[in-house]
């Protein structure tokens, strides 16, 4: 390895072994149903909001089969603050397949991950490396600061495919189950200790539009309601939420497509 690679790897495990978060709860049990729930859930979601969100997750759904087995308003339910609750479907889903399909034993290969709901690049090489201790080479929000930070200081609209390049050039990790632990560690706490964040650098940066009036935060207005109640008249909903009707409609629509409710000309329905 390349002396720069070599100090680099040196700086985060260092860190990582002095500030690292080892007392996650999906650290403590990284079986593979654990690591999925939680890649799931940490999917544009902080690990403070997640933490407790996935405690309670395992004391209703221990396993692949009790998830798969529960109703769906359950899984909502259970998923109810999160947010981006199409996660919880998708989760639900994989659950199912996982159990009918592979035994409830879920599979390593990286391409057979990529075919499972919800599992896209980034996902797949986490629970390979989390679950099975595989090396993928793999990018996420962390990663990315910490390879912009060390080797494109002041380079603006940084790619993720020459970040691969150095990541491919550092080549195979030994343990990238704590590689990437420590990776995602420093990489949380480096605006910090910078008082920057380098990801601002990259090609594929963009700010989180605002939640507040969003078609998310009215998404999840709606599921509230069916929640509580199972059954509401569109009237009483709308105007509850407001007065736009149109574009409630709409949202009520791709909401049913996504097979979160049924909806009758006067009525919503959680599924």
């Amino acid at each position: 390895m390349d002396s720069q690679y070599r100090q680099f790897k040196n700086t985060v495990m260092e860190y990582y072994g002095e500030y690292g978060r080892h007392d996650l709860p999906w650290r403590k049990q990284q079986s593979p149903y654990h690591v999925t729930v939680s890649e799931m859930m940490l999917q544009q979601t902080q690990v403070d909001r997640v933490i407790p969100f996935f405690n309670n997750w395992m004391k209703q759904f221990p396993n692949w089969k009790r998830l798969a087995e529960a109703e769906q308003s359950d899984v909502l339910r259970a998923w109810k603050g999160l947010g981006y609750n199409s996660r919880a479907l998708r989760l639900h889903k994989l659950a199912k397949l996982v159990t009918k399909e592979y035994a409830g034993r879920l599979p390593s290969d990286y391409d057979t991950l990529l075919k499972l709901p919800g599992v896209g690049p980034y996902t797949a090489g986490a629970i390979r490396a989390f679950a099975f201790n595989k090396y993928t080479p793999l990018i996420e929000t962390n990663i990315r600061r910490i390879f912009i930070h060390h080797f494109f200081e002041g380079k603006p609209n940084i790619s993720d495919t020459e970040i691969f390049e150095i990541i491919n050039d550092i080549g195979e990790i030994e343990n990238p189950r704590v590689w990437y632990a420590a990776l995602m560690d420093y990489g949380s706490t480096l605006p910090k200790i910078i008082k920057y964040n380098p990801n601002t650098q990259s090609k594929h940066y963009s700010k989180q539009k605002k939640f507040d009036g969003s078609d998310r935060q009215i998404r999840g207005k709606i599921l509230e309601m069916l929640l509580e109640t199972k059954k509401v008249s569109k009237a009483k909903a709308f105007k509850k939420i407001g007065n736009e009707e149109e574009r409630y409609q709409k949202i009520v629509d791709q909401l049913e497509k996504e097979n979160f409710l049924k909806q009758t000309k006067k009525s919503l329905i959680l599924r």
